[in-house]
């Protein structure tokens, strides 16, 4: 018998016991649903929220704009969140205004949601002085280069016309706009006075706890969760530190749905206690998977996964005069064997076959990466492309790598990255001689040496805004705050700018591949793998919706008989 009949005999074993366990609970009401997600959240504010346990919670406890939800097929669909109604037109520049007219809900507290509240959250998301990973998102709202230029908020393209009337002008025609920035949990709205509140009381703690004990406090507005105000579908229930976070449904919400009256998140530091307790019965949905689990799943050929949003990607800083010559970059590059690659990263790691991985969409109901591979990943090849490479550097004048200099690789310190990084560095030195030493930092380290160009080489997780190729495409051009290889090329800026403003079609979808083909040949960039994930929830259990970035929306979660 196969591991994959195996583990469907478990899960159907799990799924008998599972009414009479804790974890999920039927009563006159609804159901009480506990999931793990990972471990206690890091935050829960939503421009910093990072960990896809604590977006989860984010988007239960904050309606935006739009709203993620299951179809009918079983797949995600974005629906009317916060926007009872919204509109588009073209301008003569150029730009775009999109209209939101909101619906009339409340705070937690009793208050309006307004349209400022909307504005004050994306001018804080963008703000250069929140420092928020997530300010990107709004790249494509006018005024924001500018902002991040200036520090001046107020020239962000983001107004509330009225209180139930927001306006927002974008540098383009951005057909993702309305189903990837409207439904970002770090585009959520704010309360300037609730946070403003909660971050002096804040203070105030840490000064106390500074005083008595003389170590600084480390709270933020956001931890004590009971004390949060929020508008989304669940409200803050109980926090018990370390343990557990339950969300109970919000009675001023404005519509109704069919899933649970009680969310509880457990926490599980590892992959490992979040079986644990799924196993004994504690929780019904558990992700990520361990590596065991993953492994034992892809023994069946026929094991469909969920993609992951993101292309792990070697940078390559052409700031830097020895990768001036983009014939040196080309010699690195093709020496690369990404199938080994990402044997190092894992279990879970795919041989990347462009910038743009699986699972984004295409043309129609194609998806993007369909029979479009543009990177050899042929093992075969492998020692032709070697020598391809040694050409390569010959033809710049370099005689072998040895020339080259003694180069260094910055990488996140994590097990998988430090794996990469190694077998990166005996990639180049066996097939071009040249000595590349692998640097493990913090992330935040890496981020401060990209955006400074304080770096040759860099392993960086491309995680781009939103489920569309020129989300990936886009952060290349030379007037981009994130294109951290320092790339420059007319041609494709040029391109970009003409897909910024085109129609969703064939025509924009040309482009679009023309634009990665173009940025893999001057080799800037040079994507490595991709990854796949999975999640194990009770059979008993329908609705469970997973966005492509990562997060769960379990709103339509029902249980069967």
């Amino acid at each position: 018998m196969k591991l994959w009949r195996r583990w469907t005999a478990a899960l159907l074993a799990l799924a008998v016991c599972a009414s009479l366990l804790a974890g999920c609970e039927k009563d006159a009401e609804g159901i009480a649903l506990a999931v793990c997600l990972g471990d206690e959240p890091a935050s829960l504010d939503p421009i910093y929220a990072a960990a896809e346990g604590d977006q989860t919670i984010v988007t239960h406890l904050y309606e935006n704009l739009m709203r993620v939800t299951v179809d009918v097929s079983g797949g995600t669909a974005v629906s009317n969140g916060m926007a009872k109604s919204y509109s588009m037109e073209s301008n003569h520049d150029g730009t775009v205004t999109w209209t939101f007219r909101l619906r009339g809900t409340k705070w937690s507290d009793g208050r309006a949601v307004k349209a400022d509240d909307f504005v004050y959250a994306w001018r804080r998301l963008a703000d250069p002085a929140s420092g928020s990973p997530y300010a990107s998102v709004l790249s494509v709202v006018a005024g924001y280069d500018e902002v991040r230029a200036t520090g001046d908020t107020s020239l962000l393209q983001v107004s509330a016309r009225n209180d139930s009337t927001l306006e927002v002008v974008l540098t383009g025609d951005y057909d993702w706009f309305l189903t990837d920035v409207c439904t970002s949990p770090a585009t959520s709205p704010l309360r300037e006075d609730v946070v403003a509140r909660l971050r002096d009381a804040a203070v105030e703690r840490n000064k106390t706890a500074e005083a008595e004990t003389g170590t600084a406090g480390t709270e933020k507005w956001w931890s004590q969760p009971e004390k949060l105000v929020t508008n989304g579908p669940y409200q803050i229930g109980v926090y018990t530190a370390g343990e557990s976070l339950t969300l109970t449904d919000y009675a001023r919400y404005y519509g109704s749905h069919s899933g649970p009256t009680e969310l509880e998140f457990r926490f599980a530091a590892t992959a490992e206690e979040a079986q644990a307790l799924y196993d004994e019965g504690a929780v019904d949905l558990i992700w990520p998977l361990t590596d065991a689990r993953m492994a034992e799943l892809a023994e069946n050929e026929n094991w469909m996964p969920d993609t992951t949003l993101g292309t792990y990607t070697l940078l390559l800083n052409c700031g830097r005069d020895v990768f001036s010559d983009p014939l040196v970059r080309q010699a690195l590059v093709t020496a690369i064997d990404r199938e080994a690659a990402a044997q190092a990263a894992g279990v879970t790691a795919r041989a990347a076959e462009g910038m743009v991985p699986t699972g984004v969409p295409g043309d129609g109901e194609e998806d993007f990466r369909a029979d479009r591979a543009l990177l050899d990943n042929d093992p075969d090849t492998y020692a032709d492309r070697c020598a391809q490479a040694r050409e390569f550097l010959e033809t710049a004048g370099y005689d072998r790598g040895a020339s080259l200099g003694a180069l260094e690789y910055l990488y996140a310190d994590t097990p998988e990255n430090a794996a990469v990084a190694q077998e990166l560095a005996r990639q180049w030195k066996q097939a071009l001689g040249v000595t590349v030493t692998p640097v493990a930092v913090t992330e935040k380290e890496l981020r401060t040496a990209l955006q400074e160009g304080n770096y040759t080489l860099a392993g960086l997780d491309v995680r781009p805004s939103g489920n569309d190729a020129e989300c990936f495409l886009m952060l290349w051009t030379s007037d981009s705050e994130s294109n951290y290889a320092r790339y420059e090329n007319s041609a494709y800026d040029t391109l970009l700018a003409i897909i910024a403003r085109a129609e969703v079609g064939s025509a924009r979808m040309g482009c679009l591949h023309d634009a990665e083909m173009l940025l893999l040949e001057d080799s800037a960039v040079a994507p490595l793998y991709t990854a796949v994930t999975a999640w194990a929830a009770r059979e008993t259990l329908t609705g469970v919706c997973r966005d492509a970035r990562g997060w769960f929306s379990l709103t339509g979660v029902t249980m069967g008989g």
